[in-house]
């Protein structure tokens, strides 16, 4: 091992040992998105369609007056996009904590990230 291989694992352990459990959950979810092949939610701009991998950190169900939605923000380690389903109340397995990978073209309402109607697959719970 030389001296710069050296160097860099010890300021590897140094960085694992003085990072929040934030980043540490950041990073992790940033390396399983990465895993599935995602964009990250970060490089991803309006009207482009892809595929983005995360966590589900909230689902909440927003009445309006003439057309009910579920929108849930899925969180990838980088940034955060919102899934929002039209016309629905609730989806089975769509719930705070569960991991998923969705599909869809990108949108931007009230300068966040939106993904409508999205295709989407749970991963299996762990």
């Amino acid at each position: 091992m030389t001296t710069d291989e050296g160097r860099g694992s010890l300021r590897r352990m140094l960085r694992r040992l003085t990072a929040s459990e934030a980043e540490i959950e950041a990073q992790q979810l940033q390396r399983e998105s990465a895993r599935c092949g995602a964009v990250p939610v970060l490089q991803c701009g309006r009207g482009q369609v892809v595929s983005v991998s995360g966590r589900l950190r909230t689902v909440v169900y927003t009445p309006r007056t003439n057309l009910p939605a579920l929108e849930a923000d899925l969180y990838d380690g980088s940034d955060v996009v919102t899934l929002v389903w039209l016309g629905r109340r609730h989806i089975v397995g769509i719930e705070p904590g569960r991991h998923l990978t969705a599909r869809g073209r990108v949108a931007v309402r009230d300068d966040r990230k939106v993904i409508y109607n999205p295709y989407y697959e749970l991963e299996p719970s762990k």
